[in-house]
């Protein structure tokens, strides 16, 4: 027996404004779908005011109370949940659910080449144009001529696969025509071989205050006084209160993609969620109990594994993202970056939040870059942006890096 089709994920969107909405999972389990499920809701600008999962190993139930936007397309997000479980066959006509046999090609890449005249806020209102369209930016170059012209090269990936299409194509010209208006000089779409995007690397090289004053809270206990981070994180795990598992108790601020931070790093550690309740209390003080045991059905009893989950756990709750503005001579730089899950997917609309934070301070973007580093054993998404010379003062770096943080951790 089965599920079907449209039971598998169903959405009940509140009656009354501010009280949450109410999203049900319900499918066979993978290693990792919490995280997947979260990352989507995420993408979508929702809020998990409280969430509860159960699974037996092989089928699973999760419910998330949300708090959404007013737009929210709950149709599409309906969609993209079903697309995250375990894909579904037909039997008989009806549609069951049934494992991943074999993993997903990689997506194709295209270009979209915008040359257009500068304005402010212009980089975020194309970036909020393509997140609205589900094209997922990869790598972006931005530059400035010395005339005010910008020239914009976003690598994209299309989540509905229809960008080699020309209705599609059109589509993504007339949505970002409509926002950047008479600014449009020259527009080009075209797909691209990995040789091409090999080539289109951001450089390696790294300025040091990343690896020096953001990286080093990798290898220690205490904050970097210029980094900003989160507050009263603690980790405990018990294993005297189950036979099969071991128990994460959380207790933390709140901030946005809670969840997901801890969903991803359970994941690249291969650790199953059995049972998890999550709840925000008053002043946004969160609470999480996780029964969890490894890949091979077993919980954690090595004291040495229970030290590097708690530690990372911990740090990914301090500090999800990293951001600092360094100067580098005459230039201002603001420097961003966030953890690559092991499977390669990036935290959903970081670029999308940083030109927001931008706009709203009135900051000008020089030129920007987002380029994938390995640092010491995992690899990052790193966002270098150049800020132009109004931004040159420390008053006004400061501003700048808070600003951008509170708009990534949802505290604006």
């Amino acid at each position: 027996m089965g599920i079907l089709h449209d039971d598998v994920v169903i959405i009940r969107p509140s009656e009354k404004e501010g009280d949450p909405s109410l999203i049900t999972v319900n499918c066979p389990d993978k290693t990792g779908l919490g995280s997947d499920l979260c990352r989507i809701l995420l993408f979508f600008g929702l809020s998990i005011v409280r969430g509860d999962v159960s699974t037996d190993g092989k089928w699973c139930y999760i419910v998330f109370w949300v708090v959404c936007k007013p737009a929210t397309r709950w149709e599409l997000l309906k969609k993209r949940l079903v697309q995250a479980c375990p894909s579904c066959s037909s039997a008989s006509g009806i549609s069951y659910y049934r494992s991943e046999l074999q993993s997903p090609k990689p997506p194709d890449v295209f270009l979209i080449k915008l040359c257009c005249v500068d304005r402010k806020g212009l980089l975020h209102d194309v970036t909020q144009v393509l997140s609205s369209l589900e094209l997922n930016i990869q790598k972006v170059k931005v530059s400035t001529t010395p005339d005010g012209t910008v020239v914009d090269l976003f690598f994209i990936t299309d989540t509905r696969e229809l960008l080699h299409t020309k209705n599609r194509q059109e589509e993504t010209y007339k949505a970002l025509e409509d926002v950047m208006q008479e600014a449009v000089i020259s527009f080009n779409i075209e797909k691209v071989g990995p040789e091409i995007t090999a080539c289109s690397q951001a450089s390696p090289y790294l300025p040091s205050a990343i690896t020096d004053d953001i990286f080093n809270l990798e290898m220690s206990n205490d904050l970097p006084s210029v980094s900003l981070t989160s507050n009263n994180v603690c980790v405990t795990m018990d294993n005297s209160l189950s036979l099969a598992h071991t128990l994460v108790q959380i207790v933390c601020q709140d901030h946005k993609g809670l969840l997901y931070d801890i969903t991803r790093t359970l994941k690249d550690y291969n650790i199953q969620i059995s049972y998890g309740r999550f709840y925000i209390k008053q002043g946004r003080k969160c609470e999480i109990d996780l029964f969890i045991m490894q890949s091979d059905g077993k919980k954690i009893v090595d004291p040495s594994k229970q030290t590097a989950l708690s530690s990372r756990l911990k740090m990914e709750l301090l500090q999800p993202l990293r951001v600092t503005v360094v100067s580098r001579g005459p230039d201002t730089e603001l420097l961003v970056a966030n953890p690559v899950e092991l499977s390669s997917k990036g935290r959903p609309l970081v670029f999308y939040d940083i030109t927001l934070a931008l706009k709203m301070l009135n900051t000008c973007i020089f030129s920007a870059e987002i380029g994938r580093h390995m640092i010491g054993d995992r690899e990052w998404e790193v966002y270098r942006i150049l800020l132009d010379e109004g931004a040159s003062s420390s008053i006004l770096r400061r501003k700048v890096e808070e600003e951008v943080w509170k708009r990534l951790m949802g505290w604006e």
